[in-house]
Order: C-alpha cells, then structure tokens, then sequence
C-alpha cells in the first residue's frame, strides 16, 4: 500500500478545544461527510457528489464544551451524534452532561442539540462522569452506555415513541476508561470495557433482552484502545492493543485473542470489512507509534494467516478513521498536524492502494 501527500491548500480548521477526533459517515445518497472538531463545535465537510474527488466547503456544526464524542449511524444512514459535555457557570462551577443531535440527511443541518442530563445529580461525581457511546440498533433504538462516577456501567435509551426512558444504572465496578459496543444486525448489542484486572463483557442474549452482568475475564488491554466490527453473522471482533509488545490484538468470545502485530501507539484502531481482490477483509488503521497513520490488511476471521502492515508516512493527531465510499472503495481519513483533515481512497489496483492525500 502507498500513501503519497498532495500540495497543501491554504485554507485551515480553527484549532479545538478539548475535543480530539475525526469522524466520517456515508449518507443514504452515498455521500461521505467528514467531522472534526472546530473552534464553537465540528466542522463538516461533504463529498459534492457520491464518490467525488471533489468536496464542498466545510460547514460549522454550532455546540461549545464537548470532551468527548461518539458518531453512529443508523438503518436509515441518520446521523446520531452523543458527546460530552462541560460548561462553566457565572458562579464558577462546571456542569456536566451528555448531549444528543442527529443529521437526517447528507449536507442538511443538524437538529439542536438537545440535553439529556447526567447521571449523578451532585456536581462532584458528576464531574467524574465518562466517555459516552451510543450505539442504534436496526429496529432504530439509541442507546447510550458511559462509565459513572463510582466505575460501574449507566445506560439510557430512547423509546419506540421518541422518548428517552430514565438513567438506568447496570452497576458493576472497575471500569477503567473508553467502553466499546456495537449493535450487530440481529438486533443483539455486545459491550466490552477493560478494568485494572482485565476486561468485562456484556452479550444480549436476543435483541431487545436484558444485557445481563458483566462477565469478566482476566486478558490484557491497553485502556482506550477497544475497538469493534461484526465479522460475522451475529458474531463480533474486538480489536485492541497488547500491553506486552504483541502489538494489535483480535478476540472473539470463546476463542484465545490472537496476536496481528503492528507497532500502535495511542488510541484505538479503526476497523472495517472490504472486498480485495475477490476476498472478504478486514482494514485496520491506527495512528503509529511515531504518530504516523499505519493501515493493516487480513483476511477476516483468518488472523492466524496474518495482517499485512503498512506505514503511510502521514502524521496524524487522532486515530484514523476508514469508510467505504459510494463505490466500495475504502477510504482513510486523518487530521493532520496543522488541525486538517487529509483523504486517500482506494485505487483500482491490486490489494489496498491509496491515491494521493487530498487536504480538505
């Protein structure tokens, strides 16, 4: 795979707050929009046409003091946006609480954000409260999952009717930092979160069932490097970094993790399914130990025949991100050291090869 960098344009992203990140989503008209943070909220820029080299003009996405964010996307491809939220009071203290807006369409604007609270109501363990993840299942239910002040597990969801039901504390303890969930396409969510003893696990029995206790076991996890991907039918795979040097990890429950090598620095990897010439694979992408984006590429669910590793020499300042364009084609996208997004897309060549870098 090769990376090769464009000519810089003149034009640069305000530099952020605290927020860190990068994010794409594909529109139902298979438009790709990019997010990243901004001065005042995110910036979003949108392909002018599905595919496109070309991108229109970057669009501000109005909402001051998000920490922390997560993107998912729904069956209908709506844009669901839950972040972090810390704002300061004329009386000096700091309230925070999670939010929530949503884009219906590509280009469109997006709703108000609209405040869904915290669970705590003192303003100490309020304070403490974590990284939000929201995931959608394909019946449309939003359901957001963040570590509490005391480390054990609050979710909150949205009805059938629109409405949000109460804070629901699935206690347990421990958790550490970054939580990882998906909603598979039967409907079953899985969550996984790592704890100074090793990890904790919760799998939905049937979708719309209870999520059950946290099944822990002792396996060794970086915090904040969790990812995941549906690999299979109903079947996910974990992805995260090895504290002992075995760089980037595969796990499947049932199944010992298997070692895929790589030299990740911090963060998570991206992960995504593409066909390569004729196979189902597997895209990893992370940000390297030198603070360049590393690409990997394997057969999916075959990690013992090995992932192929790729430096593209682009320093980035947040983990990458990759999505597959209106073609199929995998694109990758980074924030570079100056604050802008860079993209490459697949060329029609033989295994994984980028185009040139374009600068947004």
């Amino acid at each position: 795979m090769l990376g090769r960098t464009a000519r810089p344009a003149a034009r640069v992203v305000p530099e952020a707050g605290t927020l860190r990140g990068i994010w794409v989503a594909k529109g139902r008209d298979g438009r790709l929009a990019v997010y990243v943070p901004a001065e005042g909220g995110l910036r979003r820029w949108t392909e002018t046409r599905p595919g496109a080299r070309d991108w229109g003009q970057p669009v501000l996405v109005p909402i001051a003091g998000l920490t922390h964010l997560s993107v998912t996307q729904d069956a209908n491809a709506y844009v669901h946006f839950v972040g972090r939220r810390e704002r300061r009071k004329a009386d000096g203290r700091t309230v925070v609480d999670i939010v929530y807006a949503i884009q219906y369409q590509p280009g469109r604007p997006v709703s108000e954000w609209r405040s869904l609270g915290n669970p705590h109501k003192a303003a100490e363990p309020a304070g403490r409260l974590g990284e939000p993840v929201a995931v959608v299942t394909p019946s449309g239910m939003v359901h957001i999952f963040v570590r509490n002040a005391d480390g054990g597990l609050t979710l909150r969801r949205e009805q059938s009717d629109g409405k949000w039901r109460p804070w629901d504390d699935r206690r347990g303890s421990g958790i550490e930092s970054t939580l990882a969930a998906i909603a598979l396409e039967s409907g079953r969510i899985e969550l996984f979160a790592t704890t100074a003893d090793g990890i904790l696990h919760w799998s939905q029995q049937a979708a719309g069932g209870a999520l059950g206790e946290g099944h822990p076991a002792r396996l060794a996890v970086v915090p904040g490097t969790v990812a995941v991907l549906e690999t299979g039918p109903d079947r996910p795979t974990f992805y995260w970094i090895d504290p002992d040097g075995r760089g980037v990890v595969a796990y499947r429950a049932g199944a010992w993790p298997t070692a895929l090598g790589g030299v990740p620095g911090e963060g998570p990897n991206a992960a995504l399914r593409a066909h390569l010439d004729g196979y189902d694979c597997t895209v990893l992408a992370h940000r390297g130990v030198d603070g360049s984006a590393v690409v990997g590429v394997g057969v999916t669910e075959d990690e013992g025949n090995g992932v192929w590793w790729s430096d593209t020499g682009v320093p980035c300042l947040a983990p990458p991100v990759l999505a597959l364009d209106a073609f199929g084609r995998v694109v990758m996208a980074v924030v570079g050291e100056d604050g802008v997004p860079r993209v490459a897309r697949q060329l029609d060549e033989p295994g994984l090869t980028l185009s040139e870098w374009r600068r947004l």
